[in-house]
Formats: structure tokens, sequence, C-alpha cells
């Protein structure tokens, strides 16, 4: 289980998140929402090690992750950022094959073992067929999935999601978060101690539709506060999203009946 207690981070003086708590348990989806500038993707690269927090703790299985070195925290917990930044040069083979750095020898080598995981996520993800081709010359879509495909192959037991959606037409959106479910449904080996366990994924979503469908939990933030933290049923309600994001939203059955859909209200 990652558990998250009374986590503060600041950006100079200006506290981002205050007194955030929570826990993800191996094998759930929990899925971070609010309005824009909530403190979602600084939660993010502070549960990642980029941010240090003022206080509070994040720890794995009773483990401290901000006491863990770079390596040992990169054996834990996997990113899947926004596709802003990766390095035009770069081979999409290459970009997926960084996700097995943490598990190199001195020599930095690949074994055949190595080879095969990276081979294996980037069909999973539908991106083999782009191997060969350089990152400069992918659209957004296809970058997002590459991110996937490696995180996917750092094989950890807690899987960051930010924004991953992003730049995906509906038909990816909806395959990239089936591939997210696929991967935290299915057992990995432990880390170094044999054991199996389900992986966890925590995704920052825009789409509270796409909320409803894939998590299990909801984490509600606003102005760096937790707001609310609970299945989308306790979480997606009218008053409680309509004062988070300032305007009116009525929250409605899908025409299937099985998840809820939000919108605003007419004048």
């Amino acid at each position: 289980m990652l558990e998250v207690l009374h986590l503060t981070v600041r950006y100079g003086a200006k506290p981002v998140l205050k007194d955030v708590s929570f826990r993800l348990a191996d094998g759930e989806i929990l899925a971070v929402i609010g309005p824009n500038g909530a403190g979602k993707s600084t939660l993010v690269r502070a549960l990642s090690g980029i941010l240090p927090p003022e206080c509070g703790s994040i720890r794995y299985d009773g483990r401290d992750l901000c006491a863990l070195s770079v390596q040992e925290r990169a054996r834990l917990i996997a990113v899947v950022p926004q596709a802003r930044s990766l390095p035009a040069g770069f081979t999409a083979w290459q970009v997926v094959s960084l996700g097995r750095t943490p598990y190199l020898n001195w020599l930095g080598q690949l074994s055949p073992a190595d080879e095969e995981l990276i081979w294996e996520a980037m069909r999973r993800t539908d991106t083999q067929h782009l191997a060969h081709r350089l990152v400069g010359e992918l659209s957004g879509g296809e970058l997002q999935r590459l991110l996937l495909a490696r995180a996917m192959v750092q094989a950890t037991p807690v899987m960051l999601l930010d924004e991953p959606t992003t730049h995906l037409d509906l038909q990816y959106q909806i395959g990239l978060l089936n591939q997210m479910v696929e991967v935290v449904r299915q057992p990995i080996a432990g880390n170094g101690n044999g054991k199996a366990h389900q992986p966890a994924a925590l995704v920052v979503l825009h789409d509270l539709y796409l909320v409803a469908r894939y998590a299990d939990r909801v984490l509600l933030l606003v102005d760096g506060c937790v707001q609310a933290y609970g299945t989308s049923a306790e979480v997606l309600r009218p008053q409680l999203l309509s004062e988070a994001f300032g305007i009116p939203l009525e929250v409605m059955r899908s025409p299937n009946g099985k998840y809820p859909l939000v919108v605003p209200l007419m004048a």
C-alpha cells in the first residue's frame, strides 16, 4: 500500500499542497481531479521524488520513499508524464527501453529478458511499428503511448499517470485507460522478495466520465487541499463538484445506467 500522510509541498513561500492524506492499495486505481491550479501535477511530482515535501510522509509498504535512493525509488514508482520534453533524437524503442534502467548491471546492458519485456510492452500499447522512428517525428498521442509502455517495462508496484489522455483522440483515450486497467489487474513479481503483487495506479484526469468509468476511488483537490476522497458515487456529487469547479453542475446517469455523467446546468 502507498500511504501519504499530512503531505505539504511549497513552491518558494507558497504552499501548493496542504496536509494531503490518502491511501492507495495494491490493485486499485485512484483518480485525482480538481480545477486548474489545484495541485494535481504537484502531487505527482512529490510522489515521484521530484519535489521534496516540507512536511508529512510518503510510504510504500512501510518504507519511507523520501529516504530511498533514486534507483530504489524507481523500482517502486513509475511515472507517465505529459508528453512534452522527450529527446527528439531518440528512437521510440530507446524511449521504452529507459524503463529498464533501474535494473541494469553496471555496464548498462539490456538482457534478452529485458528486450522481451520492451517488445511486449510496445505490442500491448500498439507502438511496436514505431520502434525505429525518431521521437521528433511522432505525434503527441504516439508519444503518450510510448510513455505508458516505458512505465510498463519498469514493472513497479505503483504507477503515476499525469493527464495521460492529453493529445489523444477518444479511441486512444479509451485504449490507453483500458491498458492501464490491464496492467493493474495483472500480478507482477515482487522487487527482490519473490512475491507477486497487484500494481496500483494514481491517474490525474479532467474528464469526469472517464473518472467514473475507470477509478476505484477519487481524490478531489481544491487549492491544494483534499475536499473529498472516496468512491466515484461519494465524490461525484453535484454540490461538491459545483463548489470545487465554480460552475453549476448536474450529475446524471449515462444511457447504459452504469456511470454518472457530469454536465453543466444550462442558464
